[in-house]
């Protein structure tokens, strides 16, 4: 799979590209901007993107993952320290990396959205990936009403 990193540190997206290449993927580019990363989706064509929910330019993740899983063929997966930052419906992405996190969790998620993308249907989630409500099946909670 085509995989874009939308990521501001330097470090992770490094990091995030070595773990996606050892996992037999693609690293099309990384974004650490907000208008960067539906530039890049745009002319690359990714399968999935890995998107943090704070970029150089604020908490724009959000805005980017609805943006960019809008997009047919494209699926978003957040890579965040800051999950709870991360609306009920999870903007049409469709699961949550929490930070810190290994190489065996993104080699699993990746697997994963593989194997969805080739007709797999289970909602069982890999170890550390929080699904989307979506694609559990479930509706996502309504904010407005106490829980």
């Amino acid at each position: 799979m085509r995989v874009l990193i939308v990521e501001d540190e330097a470090f992770i997206a490094l990091e995030l590209e070595c773990l996606i290449e050892e996992a037999g993927h693609v690293p099309v580019g990384v974004a650490t901007r907000s208008q960067e990363a539906v530039a890049l989706a745009r002319d690359l064509a990714p399968d999935v993107a890995l998107v943090d929910v704070h970029l150089a330019d604020g908490p724009t993740g959000i805005g980017v993952a609805q943006d960019l899983s809008a997009r047919p063929g494209t699926t978003v997966l957040f890579t965040t320290a800051n999950a709870k930052r991360v609306p009920p419906d999870f903007a049409g992405a469709a699961g949550i990396i929490a930070k810190p996190y290994s190489e065996r969790v993104i080699r699993a998620a990746l697997a994963y959205v593989a194997w969805r993308r080739h007709g797999g249907a289970s909602t069982e989630p890999p170890d550390g990936v929080v699904l989307s409500p979506a694609i559990r099946g479930e509706a996502a909670p309504d904010p407005d009403l106490p829980a």
